[in-house]
């Protein structure tokens, strides 16, 4: 494959054939506002506020949508696309609320940032408002299309990348939205609520309901660990906020890389469960008590010892689990093999 230069705010770049400027743009460390686009969806080009001027084009192309050329030269920042953006940006305010004081998205909302950063101000194009009702007949997911731009990232990362399809762009022209087959809400809609939508979401359209009020993006400690949940290994942060987890997100690497699954994402309310044990427990004369962790494990290591040594090491029998992690199941037969030795080794999830 040929590689092609072309400049960008006067600065030259050398890319492989078919790269977008948008691409080659962020290789030069600039930065091209974006709201519909994501690298791991489909090419779609529908916002508009990543334009850009080519210099001899009569037009301002969408940089994430257009490929580089040999020889071309872009201007990311000139008068002509500051207009344009600005222009954009006035449209979609025109019809979206201004609650952002009280917007769970606030601190994390693209639009919001945008604004700020071209000076842009709700009101230059007043008119009719959606007045669409809070979809909020799930456990986990809050649907605000009053505040949705359009920008179709739901819709494809539910059809490209979890391969369910339950949403998709319903009506046309000013009454145009996100909805579900019939706008029958994502109960009824097969949705397996693995929250990727809340993940691409730019503004406040789609959030966590069971993060609402907890904390906003910045008040928040992020600690990447293993989900419990099955064997998988996907890496999650567990968002923290004064000591407590009131959330969890993808980490954005592993095997899972920015997707989860429902109990990923929203099973976390065990950890801060009042009958969860979090010290080793001992029975000592009839009563559990607390223990440290050394003597927990010594006691462990007694018992099994009489236990192999008067009946064999086939009198003891280990169960497994789902919520470990392969490698720890593989250690776990280790221990139970070559250590206590038995063979007496299932597992809780094989039914």
């Amino acid at each position: 494959m040929s590689d092609i230069t072309c400049t960008i705010n006067d600065k030259s770049v050398t890319v492989p054939r078919g790269t977008t400027i948008l691409t080659a743009a962020a290789m030069l460390g600039i930065d091209i506002p974006t709201f519909c686009h994501d690298p791991e969806l489909s090419r779609y080009g529908g916002c508009r506020i990543c334009v850009v001027e080519v210099k001899g084009w009569g037009q301002l192309p969408a940089s994430c949508v257009t490929e580089v050329r040999e020889g071309m030269e872009v201007y990311t920042e000139s008068e002509k696309v500051l207009e344009a953006r600005r222009t954009i940006l006035e449209l979609l305010l025109a019809n979206h609320p201004d609650d952002c004081l009280t917007c769970e998205k606030t601190g994390a909302c693209r639009l919001q940032e945008y604004a700020y950063r071209y000076g842009v101000r709700k009101g230059a194009f007043p008119g009719a408002c959606h007045a669409y009702p809070v979809e909020a007949d799930n456990p986990f997911i809050m649907r605000d299309m009053n505040k949705c731009i359009l920008c179709g990232k739901c819709v494809r990362v539910c059809s490209e990348v979890v391969g369910r399809s339950v949403i998709d762009f319903s009506f046309r022209g000013f009454h145009a939205k996100v909805a579900t087959p019939l706008d029958s809400g994502l109960l009824n809609a097969g949705c397996v609520f693995c929250g990727s939508c809340v993940e691409v979401c730019p503004v406040g359209a789609l959030t966590e309901k069971q993060r609402i009020g907890k904390g906003r993006p910045w008040e928040l400690d992020s600690v990447t660990t293993t989900c419990p949940y099955c064997g998988v290994g996907c890496q999650i942060n567990l968002l923290v906020k004064e000591g407590r987890v009131v959330g969890a997100n993808a980490a954005g690497h592993g095997v899972n890389g920015r997707h989860l699954c429902v109990k990923g994402r929203y099973g976390h309310g065990f950890i801060h469960h009042p009958e969860r044990l979090t010290n080793p427990l001992v029975r000592k004369n009839g009563q559990l008590h607390e223990v440290t962790w050394e003597e927990a494990i010594q006691e462990v290591v007694r018992r099994f010892g009489r236990i192999k040594q008067e009946y064999g090491g086939q009198a003891i029998g280990v169960l497994a689990s789902a919520r470990i992690t392969n490698e720890e199941n593989y250690l776990l037969n280790k221990l139970a093999r070559l250590v206590l030795g038995t063979n007496h080794i299932d597992h809780c999830a094989r039914l």
